[in-house]
């Protein structure tokens, strides 16, 4: 598993507050790129900087394993929905992932059931969800893992077995992130639940359909913890936050995959 393909994931969430600040950051990212690197890297911008983005990208050699993704999507397909932007648009400009379910969209109140009709949209539209799950605290008595079991089950309620291998599983525990983080996640802690995240998806679609899936960390991702991430928690990627936005470290992640 340490040495399948990797996927590096940038949530730039609101940021930055200008597109040219934007674009300097795609760039400087983009120059400190191999055009023969084997990880796979989706820059998450907010949606206003996808269309520019998107023209940067289009017919370059260079750059064919960067992808866009959007931080969300609806789950309608049209109509009077103010302020909304369904999949298809998304894809017309050239996104090819989306985050769904990110532990920041749940805290404004988007639960399960929401969630899975926006994967249900995504993948009828051609797009890769990336499936946010995580535990907000863990306790002893180990209640946390009905917890992450319940929410994978209703979000993927429905999904047939040949999409299962489209969707990425981002497990990203609550209690490490950002600033009130009660302390970092270790390696052993992630392989421990990559491993349940796998049985929930094998007892629900089957060991076949599961095989290609693969599960990520997202939790304060820096630099230094990554190699750790990739040998002992055998992590097929990460969703980079907070060092998504700087292009050094960043670019420092990219490598470590590689390397």
């Amino acid at each position: 598993m340490f040495m399948s393909k990797k996927i590096i994931i940038g949530n730039w969430k609101m940021n930055p507050s200008s597109l040219m600040q934007a674009e300097d950051l795609f760039k400087s990212i983009q120059k400190n790129i191999s055009s023969k690197i084997k990880t796979d890297i989706i820059i998450c911008p907010p949606n206003i900087y996808l269309p520019s983005f998107a023209k940067t990208l289009a017919g370059k050699e260079k750059l064919k394993k960067i992808f866009l993704g959007a931080q969300n999507v609806s789950y309608e397909e049209k109509g009077a929905f103010t302020g909304e932007i369904s999949a298809e648009m998304l894809k017309d400009i050239g996104v090819k992932y989306v985050i769904l379910g990110h532990s920041e969209r749940r805290m404004m109140g988007e639960d399960n059931f929401d969630i899975n009709k926006k994967i249900k949209a995504s993948l009828f539209a051609g797009l890769v969800p990336i499936l946010c799950v995580g535990e907000k605290e863990r306790d002893e008595n180990h209640k946390y893992l009905n917890f992450i079991k319940n929410q994978i089950e209703e979000c993927l309620n429905g999904v047939v077995k040949n999409s299962v291998s489209k969707i990425i599983i981002a497990y990203e525990p609550v209690w490490a992130i950002g600033k009130n983080a009660k302390r970092e996640a270790i390696p052993k802690e992630f392989l421990e639940m990559s491993i349940f995240i796998r049985k929930i998806l094998s007892d629900k679609f089957g060991v076949k359909s599961i095989k290609k899936t693969k599960v990520i960390y997202g939790g304060s991702v820096n630099p230094k913890n990554v190699l750790d991430f990739l040998k002992e928690g055998e992590a097929d990627g990460f969703l980079v936050g907070r060092d998504s936005l700087n292009p050094k470290k960043f670019t420092e992640i990219i490598k470590i995959c590689e390397a």
